[in-house]
């Protein structure tokens, strides 16, 4: 792939990256909490790095064609969005959580950002119809390697944003215990609205 490819690519990706989603409201979250950056942005990236592979092996198009395995995507992303929000807004995070405790809850955030990124259909759609628009079938890269590039330059972009997203959140509202409270309670919300969001969208077209 050429230079120019890659970087159109990239700057539309960033922008797509920079919008405020349920990415972003789950690594707030993750960032008002003691070490919990690093695994919620990994769970992120290894949700779309399932997508990568099903995009490298020929899949996404076939998946993403299937009305019924999309809607069955939107409602389960939705009601998974949904359920975590419900959980952030009763159970707000609080700097300082133990090390006992986070030790043994890493894998569980890890596993609850996996299944933001991987259980939403917008992100399927993005590989979908981003995707395409950079690949050259006819190029000198064989169409499995553009697209598992393409995949890979996604993920480190993501990693990169949410990690300064989490970090930058824990940072300015360190010494701010009651907006950080009211911060986690605003990414809940987020979550809940973007899943029903996603739902109402899906069951209405």
């Amino acid at each position: 792939m050429d230079t120019t490819t890659v970087a159109a690519f990239l700057a539309v990706d960033m922008l797509l990256v920079f919008t405020p989603g349920a990415d972003w409201a789950y690594a707030i979250a993750a960032g008002l909490r003691d070490r919990s950056v690093v695994p919620a942005v990994a769970g992120l990236i290894a949700g779309y790095a399932g997508y990568t592979l099903l995009a490298v092996a020929g899949l996404v198009a076939i998946v993403a064609s299937s009305a019924t395995v999309l809607t069955a995507l939107t409602v389960a992303g939705a009601a998974y969005l949904m359920w975590l929000g419900c959980g952030v807004l009763t159970r707000p995070a609080v700097l300082g959580t133990s090390m006992d405790t986070l030790a043994s809850s890493r894998g569980q955030i890890m596993l609850k950002g996996a299944g933001i990124s991987g259980l939403n259909p917008k992100a399927l759609l993005l590989y979908f119809s981003l995707f395409p628009q950079f690949i050259d079938p006819a190029g000198g890269w064989p169409v499995a390697a553009q697209t598992g590039l393409l995949g890979t330059l996604h993920m480190t972009a993501c990693a990169l944003v949410y990690l300064a997203v989490g970090v930058l959140a824990r940072t300015v509202l360190k010494s701010r215990p009651s907006a950080a409270r009211a911060v986690t309670r605003v990414s809940g919300a987020m979550m809940i609205v973007i899943g029903g969001f996603l739902l109402v969208e899906r069951l209405a077209g």
